[in-house]
């Protein structure tokens, strides 16, 4: 008889709980990356995440860790205060691209640039989820959202920033990757350079960045498929991967 192989449920993972994420967004997946990084590092007991406001204000729900709420943007700064407090726990905030590259854009340059030893997973989706589909800091030239449903226009709004790019100007951090989850092979990508970035903190080599390129299929009026068709075809140009800083 061949051998059955049961699924196992990671042990970081929350059991019997109900996602609210809509179909085709990629914060699943990023939150299935992140809960197998830390049952694979062993530190679901030495885990703190810092969770902010927008589509992963409710993420303590899946992830059995210790958490900390943030107000809109200062997710940094809470999780600076809390590694200077217990350096002994590894801390990582979670935020997306209205959260982090907007109202949070303080927050995120200074403690970059102090070299905070903590872990920052970012999800640019190119628009604001949770608030209604308005255009955030990442929405692409000539894409449309509730704020400008004839699409972005650099000489009204500027242009999409690219958050890899700038933070890795600074001298301070350590590693900054930018990702995506659109496709199985990017995925698996997608997990190395997390789990490095969890890896970075707990050797003491101080800020680690990883930006993850996701889909809002709800807010972009597409369907799923379509969806992360328009992450690598429309997103990849502008937001290539790669690895932009990295001391090892």
């Amino acid at each position: 008889m061949k051998e059955v192989k049961v699924y196992e449920r990671p042990k970081a993972w929350m059991p019997e709980v109900h996602t609210h994420y809509c179909p085709g967004c990629g914060h699943g997946i990023a939150h299935r990356l992140v809960c197998e990084i830390i049952d694979e590092l062993n530190i679901q007991k030495d885990t703190i995440g810092v969770a902010p406001v927008g589509c992963a204000a409710m993420m303590y729900d899946y992830i059995d860790t210790d958490f900390c709420e943030a107000g809109h943007g200062r997710a940094p700064a809470v999780a600076t205060g809390l590694k200077r407090v217990r350096p002994d726990k590894v801390v990582f905030t979670y935020q997306g691209d209205g959260d982090l590259a907007s109202i949070g854009t303080a927050e995120i340059i200074h403690a970059a640039n102090r070299g905070e030893n903590i872990t920052v997973v970012f999800i640019n989706n190119a628009i604001y989820g949770m608030t209604g589909g308005q255009m955030a800091p990442t929405t692409l030239i000539g894409q449309r959202a509730t704020t400008c449903p004839l699409g972005r226009d650099p000489k009204v709004s500027g242009y999409p920033i690219r958050v890899c790019e700038l933070l890795s100007s600074l001298a301070t951090p350590g590693y900054i990757e930018r990702v995506t989850v659109a496709q199985p092979k990017y995925i698996i990508r997608a997990k190395q350079a997390l789990k490095k970035a969890f890896q970075y903190q707990i050797d003491k080599k101080g800020f680690s960045f990883v930006e993850i390129l996701s889909s809002c299929p709800t807010n972009w009026g597409m369907r799923p498929v379509e969806a992360f068709e328009w992450t690598v075809n429309s997103m990849m140009p502008y937001y290539p991967l790669g690895l932009f800083k990295d001391y090892e």
